[in-house]
């Protein structure tokens, strides 16, 4: 099941969507290590949501489609906020004078963004077996992979990002990297809206 899940998550994880563009943006604008708190939330976040669909959450939100679109909408508006900051930093901003992602901006980022919920329900209904194993040691044991590997994931698109700071390091280059990655977030946005 194991090999079968992670197969599962891998194009999930690792391509681009709302997470892994936050992560490389704030990876660029303010260093890997200031990323970590944003990190710290996310998946604190993820594990805690995952926990709770697996254990029947989805079930419950699924009855209220409205509760859904609200999320959607909450979660765009966010990613633009975001994509605003990032446009809007002055382009002598180096990491050192830059503050950093904060904690909140990682779980925010995970509780409006809808389709992790949508995901996080597929994975179960793909990967929670009836027979076997006890559904709560299955539960755990999927909620974990799936955390972890977001968290590899994410890590790596952070550093992706601090990395390419590095090549891009003068104001004017730091400047349209920042632009890069608004106009990046701004178009996750409207394509959360438009799906």
């Amino acid at each position: 099941m194991i090999p079968a899940l992670l197969v599962f998550l891998f194009p999930l994880a690792y391509s681009p969507g709302p997470g892994n563009l936050f992560f490389a943006a704030a990876g660029a604008r303010f260093g890997a290590r200031a990323t970590i708190a944003a990190s710290a939330g996310y998946h604190i976040a993820t594990w805690l949501v995952t926990l709770a669909i697996g254990f029947g959450g989805f079930a419950a939100l699924s009855r209220m489609p409205a509760v859904f679109e609200i999320l959607k909408v909450l979660g765009a508006l966010y990613v633009m906020w975001i994509a605003w900051r990032f446009l809007q930093a002055a382009p002598d901003d180096s990491r050192a004078s830059a503050t950093s992602a904060r904690f909140t901006d990682g779980v925010v980022l995970l509780l409006f963004n809808p389709k992790a919920y949508v995901i996080i329900a597929l994975m179960f209904t793909q990967f929670l077996s009836a027979s076997g194993q006890n559904a709560w040691e299955q539960v755990l044991l999927i909620t974990t992979i799936f955390t972890l590997n977001n968290l590899l994931a994410f890590t790596i698109w952070t550093l992706a990002g601090a990395r390419l700071a590095r090549v891009f390091n003068s104001p004017e280059q730091s400047r349209i990297l920042n632009m890069i990655f608004a106009f990046a977030l701004f178009a996750v946005a409207v394509w959360m809206l438009v799906t």
